[in-house]
């Protein structure tokens, strides 16, 4: 198994589970990020979402802090700052005052997409413009304020000057693989939602890939599904947690992250199954066996750089596991 120890990192929405307040899903959040830097995880990312009761990752960057000021040395970012949604200055204010702060461990992931409906995107909007338009734009402004005092204009980010915080450029389609591969930068791509183009994506970044002063060669990253467990059919069970959430997201229902059940399709109709089962179609599931299995075929095809994991595991013990099982398969023991 020794071909395939790569890098592998986590991601958090930081959901909400059924019984639990706001708090307590925010300490959760940081529970578990001291014990996936416990098992040696290269990175801890939480999302951007906003107008969502069930999710508490609405002021990323409070909970990146946060998590910085709970954990050691585990890297802890954004998966990722909706750009969208923010002024890039603000941004790299932020993002540059965390790494004066925590040094050599903060990321930047950065996003296109709103991270929620029109109507709230409205509401967090810096401007009438549609600024997804100014994605790249923005993204080489943080690039700008984060780097040298010789290449900055006259409004800098301090501190931010001369931290050069890394920023990873985020995709769930074709688009930001062109802008990730022309800035040589390292692209990280939203397989644990949105499948469909990932191969396309991994494709499009590696062929036109630009070498900059950040990378001399592609750094591809896959986020993906986790449920690991002792036996394949604990794996199926737990797993109704993750199928209850995307279920969620297809009928847009407000309900916490769920206990598994014994039976969905008395839950969801055929249709619901359909698009929630494509959306969770990147998932490693299983006992170690066959999460083994499952993670040779894909590097096989893929040989991506780094796998970031996220387990919508409703028992948090279970989550725990699920981590501890999928780093011992990619550390071959």
């Amino acid at each position: 198994m020794s071909n395939i120890q790569i890098p592998v990192s986590v991601l958090n929405l930081a959901p909400i589970r059924k019984g639990q307040t706001a708090k307590e899903a925010i300490d959760s959040m940081v529970d578990l990020a001291q014990v996936t830097e416990e098992m040696g995880y290269s990175r801890y990312w939480i999302a951007e979402h906003h107008n969502m009761p069930t999710l508490v990752s609405s002021a990323t960057p409070i909970l990146i802090k946060h998590t910085l000021e709970h954990t050691k040395k585990i890297k802890v970012g954004s998966g990722g700052i909706m750009l969208p949604n923010h002024s890039p200055l603000v941004v790299a204010e932020q993002f540059g005052t965390m790494a004066t702060m925590y040094p050599e461990r903060i990321d930047l992931g950065l996003g296109r997409a709103p991270g929620t409906d029109m109507m709230t995107a409205n509401a967090l909007r810096r401007s009438k413009n549609d600024t997804v338009y100014t994605f790249p734009d923005d993204v080489n402004a943080l690039i700008t304020y984060f780097g040298p005092e010789e290449r900055q204009s006259y409004v800098k980010a301090y501190p931010g000057v001369g931290t050069n915080v890394p920023i990873y450029i985020l995709g769930s389609s074709t688009d930001s693989a062109y802008l990730a591969a022309k800035l040589g930068l390292p692209y990280a791509f939203a397989s644990h939602f949105a499948p469909r183009h990932m191969e396309e994506a991994i494709s499009i970044y590696r062929s036109r890939f630009e070498p900059s002063e950040y990378l001399d060669a592609p750094y591809m990253m896959v986020c993906l599904n986790v449920i690991a467990a002792e036996s394949d059919e604990e794996a199926q069970y737990e797993s109704t947690t993750m199928k209850q959430f995307f279920l969620n997201v297809v009928r847009n229902s407000q309900t916490p992250l769920s206990p598994p059940v014994e039976d969905m399709d008395s839950i969801w109709s055929p249709q619901e199954k359909e698009i929630a089962m494509s959306m969770s179609s990147v998932t490693f599931m299983g006992s170690k066996e066959s999460i083994k299995q499952q993670l040779t075929d894909f590097q096989e095809k893929y040989n991506v750089n780094e796998l970031m994991a996220v387990s919508y595991i409703y028992d948090r013990d279970k989550q725990k596991r699920s981590y501890e099982i999928f780093k011992e398969v990619v550390d071959g023991k």
